[in-house]
């Protein structure tokens, strides 16, 4: 394999750092006009789009995206998993709009008959029987992991380097050889070092976990069933039922957030490979786009929870820090209610897998015929490309595989040509509206992108 060019990366890089300038001038417009912001936009992470500043939005449906400047986009990015429905699904409008129009009543703090279905109908998808609702991934897993120290007894979480769960404070860490625990690079100040609240080992190394439990401190083990933030990195055979196995033996509960691996299929890795947790987390996509999250417990940890609130003086229905007013609203249950009846049902799953089957066939054709070091790693509806020949098996493996410049230079050149990849990587998800035609694009700009890198 031949490495990439670096000085005629950055010729082209320069030249499509141009282009996009001039193909965006409201959007870089309304950036520059944003003083009132901080870092000039809504969230600080939305500067992670190549080019220096974001492409502004007018209007999305489906899978297509339209800026403010006109330019219309197939977008592959679909809200980083948020949007795994496709933009503002109709039966999804419609629930919401019923909800807070013709019955009213945005959040009341009063239960709704949604509740229960929604609760069912995830019970269904992934076998875990009690179901709690938050409005992130990120509360749910926050909540979540306070129950499960409260119920073990002890003080940590396990979490695999490079791993991502939200803004948790707890899973920002690196596991060391000598079995510390230390920060990630860039991490914003943690509240107390991370060795007190976290052990953190390499995905896929079922000796290192063991050791890290055999401490006897672990409350639970937060995972995801394959690693996604930093790169699709996918389990061995056997490694998630050794998870399970070491979980059980060492007396540590298992978590397992599907919020991204929902792309599996629609009970996610779980369903599909009959995992079993003790408690699940699930956000994003479940409500079509509106703020939504849930996290789920087996009935014996149900238990162990009840037993502690009605033994001691926790309490988890006012102040022990679990819940938030807005959590469970009617708006966000009736959200989720109508994604998951009517929008990302069962049968969607299979032609969009295929989708994303083509999109990797395509990817791995131009990475072969171009003799690149990259490769390209797919979970179900979900495919990535990552700068590493053989993929990466682990969260460091896939950390060192990053490439800023290639990176920037692949995401420009599919933004000038009408193509978004999700800027936090390099992950194209498939929805409901996708087609075949729009992956034949993707190949197509993909190639042209190579080609013009390879001079």
């Amino acid at each position: 394999m031949t490495p990439v060019d670096r000085d005629r990366l950055a010729v082209v890089l320069a030249d499509e750092r141009t282009l996009y300038t001039e193909r965006h001038p409201r959007s870089r417009e309304l950036f520059e006009r944003a003083d009132h912001l901080f870092g000039r936009v809504p969230m600080t992470w939305m500067n992670k789009w190549s080019g220096g500043f974001p492409i502004y939005l007018d209007h999305a449906h489906g899978n297509r995206i339209t800026d403010v400047d006109g330019h219309t986009y197939i977008d592959f990015a679909l809200g980083d998993t948020g949007a795994m429905a496709g933009h503002s699904p109709k039966p999804t409008i419609a629930a919401v709009q019923k909800r807070i129009g013709e019955l009213g009543g945005i959040t009341t703090m009063l239960p709704t008959e949604d509740a229960e279905w929604v609760g069912a109908e995830l019970a269904r998808r992934f076998g875990v029987p009690l179901w709690s609702f938050a409005l992130t991934a990120t509360d749910a897993n926050r909540w979540a992991i306070r129950l499960a120290r409260q119920v073990t007894e002890r003080p940590k979480i396990l979490v695999f380097n490079y791993c991502y769960h939200g803004s948790v404070d707890e899973i920002f860490a690196l596991g060391q050889p000598d079995g510390h625990t230390v920060s990630r690079p860039g991490n914003v100040a943690p509240p107390v070092p991370l060795d007190l609240t976290t052990r953190a080992v390499e995905f896929n190394d079922l000796p290192a976990l063991e050791r890290a439990l055999s401490h006897g401190d672990v409350a639970a083990i937060l995972m995801e069933p394959a690693l996604t933030n930093i790169g699709i990195v996918l389990p061995d055979p056997g490694y998630l039922e050794g998870v399970r196995r070491l979980a059980t033996a060492y007396g540590t509960l298992l978590m397992i957030d599907e919020t991204h691996t929902i792309s599996a299929g629609p009970g996610g890795m779980t369903k599909q490979l009959g995992l079993e947790p003790d408690i699940f987390i699930i956000g994003k996509s479940i409500g079509g786009g509106i703020p939504s999250g849930a996290y789920g417990l087996s009935h014996k940890v149900a238990d162990m929870v009840t037993h502690h609130t009605q033994n001691s003086e926790v309490d988890i229905i006012d102040v022990g820090g679990v819940g938030g007013t807005l959590a469970g609203n009617a708006m966000s249950v009736a959200a989720m209610r109508a994604t998951l009846e009517h929008v990302l049902t069962d049968d969607v799953w299979p032609p969009m897998i295929e989708l994303a089957t083509s999109f990797t066939e395509g990817v791995t054709d131009v990475i072969t015929r171009y003799d690149l070091p990259w490769s390209v790693a797919q979970l179900g509806a979900r495919s990535e490309y990552r700068f590493a020949s053989p993929a990466p098996r682990n969260g460091s493996e896939a950390e060192a595989a990053a490439d800023d410049d290639i990176e920037e230079y692949l995401h420009l050149f599919c933004a000038n040509r009408g193509v978004l990849i999700t800027p936090f990587h390099n992950m194209a998800l498939m929805c409901p509206e996708t087609s075949a035609a729009d992956v034949e694009r993707h190949t197509e700009v993909f190639e042209d992108a190579v080609r013009t890198l390879r001079g």
